[in-house]
């Protein structure tokens, strides 16, 4: 078996800016008239606040992942390897055969990747990500969307409640032209779905959330799916988790080779 450069070229910035690229790319929100909930009677300040009770505390954590990409012309299956010291630095190593053929690096401050294929890499900072995706990019939602958490501060925002099958969901009533929603289970409210939508660029994104693991640090989401929609067709990554730990003592090696030539964002 063998793995073609296009695919991986493919994978590999969305393995770490899998958050970013979301933002520009998620899924429309549906579309409901804004209640509160009579059955539960609760309002949507409840449900953020019940949402947050669920937040992991941790200092480092560890996740091994198998990891499919498929679009309409292929399919392809790697393992990756996350490393995160919480609000400080995530690793992302991807392995195709037990070999690393790339290596992902993001702080606070930074962005870095590079890929063995094509002897290349990137190194910049968040600003030419943000202008690249469209959207405002930040560490905090990479290490979000691996823990399952809300991509943006929903304490911070002002959201109206419906009910939808799936559980509470919560619409962004201050995104503009980029329609978000949150989807919380009824009964533990943990998120089981978010989407982002940009109607006007026929962009759009779907982020599932499944089986949670629960730990003394909190609940982990095992399986995560992600369904991106373009003009030029769709794309489907998922994670499964299958190795979770926290508070291990983790080291975070990452340097790039010699003679890689550097992409750059324009």
């Amino acid at each position: 078996m063998t793995i073609n450069f296009p695919t991986l070229k493919r994978i590999i910035p969305l393995l770490f800016i899998m958050a970013l690229a979301s933002c520009k790319t998620q899924q429309a929100a549906v579309e409901s008239t804004p209640e509160v909930p009579k059955e539960k009677g609760i309002s949507a300040a409840e449900v953020i606040a019940n949402h947050y009770n669920n937040k992991s505390n941790f200092n480092t954590v560890y996740i091994k992942s198998n990891v499919r990409f498929s679009d309409e012309k292929q399919t392809q299956n790697v393992t990756a390897e996350i490393k995160i010291k919480k609000d400080e630095q995530i690793l992302i190593s991807v392995r195709f055969l037990g070999i690393t053929m790339a290596k992902a690096l993001i702080t606070p401050s930074s962005v870095s990747y590079y890929e063995k294929m094509n002897g290349s890499y990137f190194e910049g900072d968040f600003s030419g990500l943000t202008q690249w995706l469209g959207t405002d990019l930040d560490f905090s939602k990479i290490q979000n969307m691996l823990l399952g958490e809300a991509f943006d501060n929903l304490q911070q925002g002002k959201y109206a409640l419906s009910t939808v099958e799936e559980g509470f969901e919560l619409t962004d009533l201050q995104s503009g032209k980029t329609l978000k929603s949150v989807v919380v289970n009824k009964e533990n409210f943990r998120i089981q779905g978010q989407s982002i939508a940009q109607p006007e660029q026929d962009r759009k994104i779907q982020v599932d959330y499944f089986d949670y693991a629960l730990f003394k640090e909190g609940s982990v989401p095992t399986q995560i799916i992600i369904h991106a929609f373009q003009s030029k067709g769709k794309t489907e990554i998922s994670f499964n988790y299958n190795t979770v730990t926290f508070n291990e003592e983790l080291s975070f090696p990452y340097s790039i080779p010699n003679g890689y030539k550097r992409i750059l964002i324009k």
